[in-house]
């Protein structure tokens, strides 16, 4: 009804203006008409204008309607003369038409400003670790969070490993920190749960030369293997026997047979390492601390058992307990000297075991150091046994002193630059796919941008790039000469090369860098054509790519297409 009434009440201009007006001065129109109509108790309620007004409902009621038409009116026309304002300058009815406000609106127009302003965005890594979900099937070899997850288990292993035998001898497990004790005890039986329940049956293993990923699949593979039996026995809860026999490390023992997870993230860390050798030296050496704890723990042990000081050759008691202890299995495992000598029959049985351990242990450790040392600097044994024959071999033969620094030169720079003589040795052993994918990975960006090679077949380039040898050439060494007959392409890898010529020799034509090819008209040349056409000297040190052309004629005959626009090329 009050619809009907406002459009009867407007010319027809107005009623087509109305029609061209915004979303905003929609949601005005809304909000105006419903403070210009109250409810039924304002209306009916006594204020000064009212008290003038007729005494009778039906009068009171229709002199209300009326007013609030003509105030309905009086709006239109406001607005209609502002969307004629806004027809002729949009820009400044925007800035001057005044917009109905309300405690609502402002409430909710502040409220987006206050949560952009409460608004704190967490660390990168803390949405990273929300965002994870943690896998169906675990990949043992490239997975790093298994790495991770294995590094917290042997921390859990080598808590047991360590501190179950020096809690069992030293008096350091005392009734005022055995909650201490049991806390890190329990967390480490927690760690060995999760690792048996979770991580174990989620390991990817192979099958039939297939990968199985089925969750039942794993399951049933990890329960078959003798690791889990070992896992399971290591959390045999012996420690229900604390109420009978009191706290006691020692029956905490099984809990040393997960040595597994131990060894297996030797193995994965040595993977991922690119100095294996490093982490091999810190292990071993490990071994051999260990071998002197468990001898410090025993030797306070026979001191308590026969007595604190009792005699000469028995800790006195004196001093920091473990370090005194472990000075003594130091001295004796080494077969130092200076100790006391054994008083008693056991002290002698346990003086002559502490002797032969000693000998073998360390006989044992020694060996172990000199292979991982060996292995680590074999690469350079290898390099210092080449120079060392070759400078015999010069020498033998009277080459003259500037042949042998030249060469003395190469096996140096070539060491340096590249940390190995020959890189094909390297990859001898692998498969032809492995070494094409390296080769790949290594050359394919510095062959791909050779003008030579653009529009060629991608996989010719592939196949070239398995022929490749890497040789490095010193300052003033003559790449070809003129005249020579053509065997080979060179390739700049790094470094420059210089095309010289002129009645001396010297002069120099154009200077070739990285990604630069010569040679290559004496190697496409066909028909007898195949001689160098000029000299080419390494200024500087340059290691080159040389492709042979034997290897060459044997690529392009699977590609006739490529060794066409090769030739044609060349002829230019």
């Amino acid at each position: 009804f009050p619809t009907v009434l406002q459009c009867c009440s407007l010319p027809p201009l107005h009623r087509k203006n109305l029609h061209s007006q915004s979303e905003d001065d929609d949601e005005e129109e809304t909000e105006t008409a419903v403070r210009a109509w109250p409810s039924q108790s304002s209306i009916l309620s006594g204020d000064d204008g009212l008290k003038e007004r007729p005494a009778s409902s039906a009068s009171q009621a229709s002199y209300v309607v009326n007013e609030r038409l003509q105030e309905l009116v009086k709006m239109f026309k406001e607005r209609t003369e502002r969307a004629k304002e806004k027809l002729i300058d949009p820009d400044d009815s925007d800035d001057d038409s005044p917009t109905a406000s309300s405690p609502e609106r402002e409430m909710e127009e502040q409220q987006p400003q206050s949560r952009l302003c409460c608004k704190v965005t967490p660390p990168r890594w803390i949405r990273a670790l929300l965002q994870y979900r943690f896998p169906s099937s675990i990949d043992p070899f490239t997975n790093l969070v298994y790495v991770l997850w294995l590094f917290f288990v042997t921390l859990a292993w080598n808590w047991n490993v360590w501190l179950i035998p020096m809690r069992w001898a030293f008096p350091y497990q005392t009734p005022s920190n055995i909650y201490l004790w049991l806390l890190a005890d329990y967390l480490c039986d927690l760690i060995y749960i999760l690792d048996i329940m979770v991580f174990q049956p989620r390991l990817q293993f192979v099958r039939g030369g297939d990968i199985v990923f089925d969750k039942k699949d794993m399951r049933k593979n990890y329960m078959k293997t003798f690791r889990f039996k070992m896992d399971v026995i290591s959390l045999v809860p012996l420690e229900l026997f604390y109420f009978k026999t009191g706290i006691n490390p020692l029956l905490r023992f099984p809990r040393l047979l997960k040595v597994m997870s131990f060894f297996e993230f030797n193995d994965r860390l040595e993977a991922i390492l690119t100095k294996a050798y490093v982490y091999r030296v810190i292990r071993t050496t490990s071994y051999l601390l260990y071998c002197l704890h468990c001898n410090a723990c025993l030797f306070y042990w026979i001191s308590a058992y026969e007595g604190l000081g009792s005699t000469k050759w028995v800790y006195d008691g004196k001093g920091n307990s473990y370090i005194r202890c472990y000075y003594f299995a130091v001295k004796t495992l080494i077969t130092i000297g200076g100790l006391p000598e054994p008083t008693t029959l056991f002290e002698i049985i346990f003086q002559l075991i502490n002797y032969f351990v000693g000998v073998f242990a360390f006989s044992i450790m020694i060996g172990q150091m000199r292979d991982v040392v060996g292995a680590a600097t074999s690469g350079q044994t290898y390099y210092r046994a080449c120079m060392d024959n070759t400078v015999k071999y010069m020498a033998s033969y009277r080459i003259p002193k500037d042949v042998q620094n030249r060469v003395k030169t190469w096996y140096n720079y070539t060491w340096q630059s590249q940390g190995m003589l020959d890189e094909q040795e390297l990859l001898v052993q692998l498969p032809d796919k492995m070494r094409l994918d390296i080769a790949v990975d290594v050359n394919y960006d510095i062959v791909s941008k050779v003008s030579l090679f653009q529009g060629c077949d991608r996989q010719m380039i592939f196949d070239m790039l398995k022929s490749l040898r890497s040789v490095v050439y010193l300052p003033g060494d003559y790449v070809c000469k003129k005249g020579e007959v053509g065997r080979e392409m060179y390739i700049i890898k790094a470094g420059e090369v210089q095309v010289v010529g002129g009645p001396d020799g010297k002069t120099v034509f154009v200077t070739l860098k990285s990604g630069s090819v010569f040679g290559e008209i004496s190697l496409l040349a066909v028909g007898g054509g195949n001689r160098r056409t000029a000299n080419v000297v390494a200024h500087g040190f340059a290691n080159l790519f040389i492709l042979d052309k034997k290897d060459l004629n044997e690529i392009l005959v699977h590609y006739p297409e490529s060794q066409k626009l090769l030739r044609k090329k060349a002829s230019f």
